[in-house]
């Protein structure tokens, strides 16, 4: 999908659904309960979501480091933030690994080792985020006002983590595996018309050393690496506690109670099921479900406003703050050639892309 297709479906789903989320939900009273809005519990929301940004950066840099690389905190700022953008932008936030193996790129690292760095950064918040699932089943004991239907998808969780993890040991145990599939995904590609016969060769070669380079590098991560990675596993998981606690601060803010375990635990749920939509960055269903899960909390006539304003914040401020890193890094012209389809031709750097992210 093109940067500017991806861009123009994000923007339309995203705004005609919270104006559609607005008119369905306002009334006279929902300005009363805002009026008595805590203004510092609001800003300690935004604080939690700047929080979430500082420890993805270090967290990134950390996974650089264990991969015997280096770059700047800022760089590893502006790796954070270009994902937003990326993510926002391609079905099923498939776009920011590849912008940032870009960036990346552009500081020395290897493909084969932004590739390990990418991969290996969305597996573990997405285990953390998949298994936070059944670890708070087991703590609580129940599902309050949940149904077997949401019972079903938190096993299909544990099925699809496990899954994750067993191709990603596959990989490092056995890259001849890997190496095999990358040999039939190029010779298809060839088949279909999508890669000249004269690129074949020098594309099998560059996947098969690209291969090796990732390999040795998810290694690294748990060999000389370790004493970095270790740390990132503790980062990651602290950031998801900032991120899942932005819901529950912004209904304090108003006064109103809610259960911070329930809220976090069905947090986890819509959060991993964004991954899982087509529409570009998750945009419509993802302003949708954040109104239906805070309404599981707050009365329907203030959880639109605040699903709304929740996804403003820890969404939508990260996603404009990518595009200018966006523009400024790549540049409109190249970024729409890493997002798009055709780059699966090799195209000198910059022509290899993922769908870690």
């Amino acid at each position: 999908m093109s940067l500017r297709k991806g861009l123009s479906i994000f923007l339309f789903l995203s705004l005609a659904v919270c104006v559609a989320i607005l008119l369905l939900s306002i009334d006279r009273k929902s300005f009363v309960i805002f009026k008595k809005a805590d203004a510092f519990k609001l800003y300690l929301a935004f604080m939690l979501v700047v929080c979430v940004w500082l420890l993805d950066a270090l967290k990134i840099r950390l996974l650089i480091r264990a991969a015997g690389e280096s770059v700047t905190f800022l760089t590893s700022m502006e790796l954070t933030w270009i994902n937003y953008f990326g993510a926002a932008i391609t079905p099923m936030q498939s776009g920011g690994g590849p912008l940032q193996m870009y960036v990346m790129y552009q500081h020395g690292i290897s493909v084969g080792k932004s590739v390990a760095i990418t991969i290996i950064r969305t597996v573990l918040i997405m285990l953390i985020l998949g298994m936070m699932i059944p670890f708070a089943i087991m703590i609580r004991g129940d599902l309050p006002k949940m149904g077997w239907g949401v019972r079903g998808f938190v096993f299909y969780v544990v099925i699809f983590i496990l899954a994750i993890w067993l191709s990603l040991i596959v990989s490092i145990v056995k890259p001849v595996l890997v190496k095999r599939l990358a040999a039939r995904i190029i010779n298809l590609l060839r088949r279909v018309g999508l890669l000249k016969a004269e690129w074949e060769a020098s594309l099998l070669k560059r996947a098969m050393r690209e291969i090796d380079t990732y390999n040795e590098n998810v290694r690294a991560f748990l060999t000389t690496g370790r004493r970095y990675f270790l740390p990132c596993v503790f980062v990651a998981f602290v950031q998801i506690v900032f991120q899942l606690s932005v819901m529950p601060c912004m209904i304090w803010a108003l006064g109103l109670p809610v259960s911070y375990p329930e809220c976090v635990l069905v947090q986890a749920l819509f959060l991993f099921l964004l991954y899982f939509i087509p529409t570009p960055g998750g945009s419509g269903a993802a302003e949708g479900g954040a109104a239906l899960v805070f309404s599981l909390f707050v009365p329907w006539n203030v959880a639109g406003i605040l699903g709304i304003g929740w996804r403003f914040m820890t969404e939508y401020t990260g996603i404009f703050l990518g595009a200018i890193v966006a523009l400024r890094r790549i540049g409109w012209k190249l970024a729409n050639q890493i997002m798009s389809r055709d780059d699966a031709k090799p195209k000198g750097t910059g022509g290899s892309g993922s769908g870690a992210d």
